[in-house]
C-alpha cells in the first residue's frame, strides 16, 4: 500500500491492550489507524474526520454505548464506510435487531489477526 493511499481505519475498543494490539498490528500493515477508548472519543472523532475507510469496534462500551449505537450514524452520514465489529458477546450485536448487523462481519473475541486483516482487505476491495 502506497503512502498516498493509506487507507483510514477507526477503532473503537475501551480494553487499552486490546486497542494497541490492534493498532500497532493495523499501522504495521501500513493502515492510517485512528483510536477511540469509548462512544464520545468516537463520535469526536467521526465528527471532525472528513475522511474514513473503516470502523472496528468493540460491541460493549462503557457508559452503556455500544458499537451499534456508534456505527448506525456513521454510516448514516458515511454511507460507503465499512464496519466490523469485534466483541466477546457476538450473539448480543446479533440480537440487537439493527440492521447493520446483518451485513457488517461479527469477529468474535478472541480471534486471529490473520482473519481480521484477510476481512479488512476483502471489504476494502
Amino acid at each position: 500500500m502506497s503512502e498516498d493511499a493509506q487507507d483510514v481505519v477507526l477503532i473503537v475498543e475501551d480494553e487499552p491492550v486490546i486497542l494497541m494490539l490492534l493498532a500497532d498490528y493495523l499501522s504495521g500493515l501500513g493502515y492510517r489507524v485512528l483510536q477511540a477508548e469509548n462512544g464520545e472519543q468516537a463520535f469526536e472523532i467521526l465528527a471532525s474526520k472528513p475522511h474514513l475507510d473503516m470502523m472496528i469496534t468493540d460491541y460493549r462500551l462503557p457508559g452503556g454505548i455500544t458499537g451499534v449505537m456508534i456505527a448506525e450514524p456513521a454510516v448514516k452520514l458515511r454511507p460507503d464506510l465499512k464496519v466490523i465489529f469485534i466483541s466477546g458477546y457476538a450473539a448480543e450485536i446479533r440480537e440487537s435487531g439493527s440492521p447493520i448487523t446483518l451485513t457488517a462481519p461479527i469477529l468474535e473475541k478472541p480471534f486471529d489477526l490473520n482473519t481480521l486483516q484477510e476481512k479488512i482487505q476483502e471489504m476494502l476491495s
